[in-house]
């Protein structure tokens, strides 16, 4: 059973716990962690089917769909749309929150679908071009159905606040990114100039998120899926850089150990993992590029494994009195961010 700092906080406000035992409790909670994570098969039965279902009507849509004609598509995606909201509202009756935000979700994502029909039936649509393509080409005539995306995203956001409806808004925004870049540059969008539109793109969402996480500190999760898709970006647009100096590689291992630094501090596994895969992938060129031939290098890396798994052992004595200090030269928001997200 996963428990957090706020459950504590309202035992203590309904009396079932005092504040010293809370504190008790906490630090044993935190000296004795779970054996490993637990999976719930109800909840992977829920986003399983959504995803199915989102998937079926965008990424697996195919050609026969465009023989309904344009009216035809719009009307059958509108009324998904509306049948994906029914189910979200009747799920949020019954309390079932993750049910309710997968369908909300779904509707959204029937949006550029429905535009689709809408601008072919009224001739707003280029010729030879389907809308199996939207996820897998770069275009700039996809821009009326990302920006109607993005509204319909807001406003069922607003009003059902659930935060896997942050999901295809974080996906329409990087595809809006690349499909204006494309347009602005009258179609010439080379594999550099996209690499820098994913590393510039995902610095901005990830700041994004931040503000989005603290805003949510008290409240639900909003800022995870804006955090995957912001480090997905940049780690992805940093990766495709080609540097042929060692300098700019060390730089880039630098990069993924300030993420992993990141990681640790937000309590975001994202930035970890990410962080994680390309201080391997530098060390794979140390290995098999820069240190090919010697014998000493594996040697070496052992020891420094060896080593940090001691800092480990170090930091794991002194986390809490290292923590209270750096947390105190913090914001009072970013304490309350932090108190929030982790034990």
């Amino acid at each position: 059973m996963k428990l957090t700092r706020q459950q504590l906080d309202r035992a203590v406000e309904q009396h079932i716990l005092d504040s010293t035992q809370a504190q008790r409790l906490l630090e044993f909670l935190r000296d004795n962690p779970a054996p490993g994570a637990r999976f719930d098969f109800t909840h992977l039965l829920y986003y399983l089917g959504g995803l199915v279902a989102i998937g079926a009507m965008t990424l697996f849509m195919n050609l026969g769909w465009e023989s309904f004609g344009g009216w035809g598509v719009f009307a059958i995606a509108l009324l998904y749309l509306v049948a994906g909201l029914g189910l979200a509202s009747r799920f949020e009756r019954l309390q079932h929150p993750i049910p309710a935000g997968i369908c909300a979700t779904f509707a959204v994502c029937l949006t550029p679908l429905a535009v689709f029909g809408l601008q072919q039936e009224l001739g707003f649509w280029p010729d030879g071009e389907h809308y199996r393509d939207y996820h897998r080409y770069i275009e700039w005539h996809w821009l009326m159905m990302e920006l109607a995306t993005l509204a319909v995203g807001a406003m069922v956001a607003w009003r059902y606040r659930y935060p896997f409806l942050l999901m295809p808004i974080a996906v329409t925004l990087w595809y809006l990114s690349m499909d204006l870049v494309a347009m602005i540059n009258d179609g010439d969008y080379d594999f550099k100039l996209r690499s820098l539109v994913s590393i510039y793109f995902g610095l901005l969402v990830m700041f994004g998120a931040f503000w989005v996480d603290i805003r949510s500190r008290h409240s639900l999760d909003y800022a995870f899926w804006l955090y995957l898709f912001g480090v997905l970006t940049f780690w992805g647009g940093l990766t495709m850089q080609d540097s042929n100096s060692e300098l700019g590689k060390l730089g880039y291992f630098g990069v993924n150990l300030l993420l992993i630094g990141l990681g640790a501090l937000l309590v975001r596994r994202v930035f970890v993992v990410f962080g994680g895969l390309g201080c391997c992938a530098y060390l794979g060129h140390l290995a098999f590029d820069l240190f090919e031939d010697s014998w000493l290098f594996p040697i070496a890396l052992s020891l420094i494994g060896l080593l940090i798994i001691y800092l480990g052992i170090v930091w794991q004595r002194h986390e809490q009195r290292i923590s209270r200090k750096l947390q105190t030269l913090l914001p009072g928001a970013l304490r309350e961010l932090l108190q929030a997200r982790r034990f």
